[in-house]
């Protein structure tokens, strides 16, 4: 499988770090997709010792390389617009999330999506599905281990650092929640096994330390199409003297018991009371998406999910600026 890397701004380690399990794939050129490309070349050659060609001009390298697999991490503003051109090439694609800004945007991707060629996938980088306590709550859940699940709680909180300059402004950042509440939201399209119905939100930008329209706060309220109900705390709280860079929280709680994972373990208890899950080492988010595609396979993340996730980051972020105190 011959793969292109767009950009490097966000989550493409994930790629890297499963290109030494992935012999079947091979790197035939990067760009940089709006960034220089010499210094994106120096990070990939740490990872990966085969010959690749470089370009500035992503576009250029879609219509002179023979590639099956397209790695979009450009620009936030530029995914959609990257995807898109993708897709009309026919590639798989396997792109940070959010994979659009607008919703204008996200239908041109699903449009092209709609003509690409039969089989073609498209999934984002939803990569902590993988991690070994999410997962290992995932597997249990999907077991009937808490019986038919009920609610979705979920936390994300990172450190706020200094934020590069396009964090600054929503049109080439995004918002917070689509950005760090895209895995929280995740969490609950992934535990609730259901499309979302209906999702209000609040978030503001209050005391974001100079960084412009950079939400700190975001909470989201959500009922899923089979009556699940979910939410989700999102901000940049996270002290700079906290050990991790983030708070990744879950708490499943169904009709037999409930679920929870916080700070790297599993936690279940039902009627055979309560006890921590062991955890075992899985398949990285991009070898998963790499696998589907060779075998046929749905994967851990489907292009339906990807779309239905994009959807409602964008719907939440926007019933939060329509809910903002004036």
């Amino acid at each position: 499988m011959k793969i292109v890397l767009i950009g490097y701004r966000g989550h493409w380690g994930y790629v890297l770090k499963d290109l030494a399990r992935l012999p079947e794939v091979e790197v035939v050129a990067i760009s940089g997709g709006g960034d220089p490309t010499e210094p994106m070349a120096e990070i990939v050659r740490k990872y990966y010792t085969g010959d690749f060609k470089l370009y500035e001009e992503y576009r250029q390298m879609l219509d002179e390389v023979e590639c099956d697999l397209a790695v979009v991490d450009g620009p936030f503003h530029l995914h959609a617009e990257m995807c898109t051109e993708c897709l009309k090439h026919d590639l798989h694609v396997f792109c940070e999330k959010p994979i659009a800004l607008t919703m204008e945007d996200l239908e041109m991707i699903e449009e092209a999506y709609d003509n690409a060629a039969p089989g073609t996938r498209i999934a984002s980088m939803v990569g902590l599905r993988t991690e070994p306590a999410f997962h290992a709550a995932y597997r249990a859940v999907s077991s009937g281990a808490i019986g038919k699940v009920q609610m979705v709680n979920t936390r994300k909180s990172y450190k706020l650092g200094q934020r590069r300059d396009f964090f600054k402004e929503r049109k080439t950042y995004g918002g917070t929640i689509p950005w760090v509440g895209s895995h929280a939201l995740d969490w609950i399209l992934w535990f609730a096994d259901s499309p979302f119905q209906t999702v209000s939100a609040f978030h503001n930008s209050a005391e974001n330390r100079d960084h412009g329209d950079l939400e700190m706060t975001c909470a989201v309220m959500c009922v899923m199409e089979n009556g699940v109900i979910g939410t989700a705390s999102i901000d940049y709280w996270r002290p700079q003297t906290a050990s991790t860079h983030g708070d990744d929280q879950v708490r499943v709680a169904g009709t037999d018991g409930v679920i929870e994972v916080a700070h790297g373990k599993c936690i279940i208890i039902n009627a055979g009371g309560e006890r921590e899950i062991a955890l075992t080492e899985n398949e990285g988010i991009f070898r998963c998406f790499v696998r589907s595609i060779i075998d046929g396979t749905p994967g851990i993340v489907s292009s339906e999910e990807t779309f239905e996730l994009t959807r409602v980051c964008l719907a939440a972020r926007d019933a939060a600026d329509a809910n903002r105190a004036e």
